[in-house]
């Protein structure tokens, strides 16, 4: 694996666990699985997380803020995503996706979303089912457990731990952000992971 082409070191990757499944593997997920540890654990290939990651920054890129959604209805991913939303301008939900707020446009809080980014296709399968319905894409943190049925792009990744999902927004964030020429490089990236994922 050659270090230069990834978006952080490879140990930052390791040391998260971002490569970290479960136990319980998906068929849908088999193909990102590099291999089964001794105690069950699946193991997701780097390479493969990483590349992915640049697809998706790519893919949020060519929108403006105002047309993205983050959702996130697991605790652990509450704080990397409410500074993503606070760094990018995008807005989130962390916590319960609250019903309509894509498909009814009498509500108040009706947000016309072009993509939708989800920290987990499961907890969050409701707002799945609706952008699916309105055809927007959407892009999906996945674990060896998930199903990604409608989901247009798969980030395969430890979806679960704390440090994991704050490296992966804070990855999102940075890319975002140079895409967007908000930031020049990453040096120019002041946010660290552990705002992202305070201890």
């Amino acid at each position: 694996m050659v270090e230069e082409q990834l978006l952080v070191p490879l140990d930052d990757y390791l040391k998260v666990g971002v490569h970290i499944g479960t136990k319980f593997r998906t068929k849908f997920m088999s193909r990102f699985i590099y291999k089964v540890r001794p105690d069950g654990l699946a193991v997701l290939n780097v390479q493969e997380i990483n590349d992915r990651l640049k697809m998706a920054a790519n893919m949020l890129s060519q929108y403006e803020p105002e047309d993205i959604l983050v959702l996130c209805r697991r605790e652990n991913g509450w704080d990397p995503v409410k500074m993503f939303s606070k760094l990018t301008g995008i807005k989130s939900f962390a916590g319960r996706y609250p019903p309509g707020v894509l498909t009814n446009t009498n509500l108040n809080g009706f947000i016309e979303a072009k993509i939708i980014l989800i920290a987990d296709p499961w907890p969050d399968r409701n707002a799945v089912k609706d952008a699916a319905n309105l055809g927007i894409p959407i892009i999906s943190l996945c674990d060896t457990n998930n199903e990604a049925k409608f989901v247009d792009l798969v980030i395969p990744c430890n979806n679960k731990g704390k440090k994991s999902l704050g490296l992966i927004f804070w990855i999102l964030c940075k890319e975002y952000l140079k895409n967007k020429k908000k930031i020049k490089d990453d040096k120019e990236m002041k946010a660290t992971l552990d705002d992202f994922a305070p201890d």
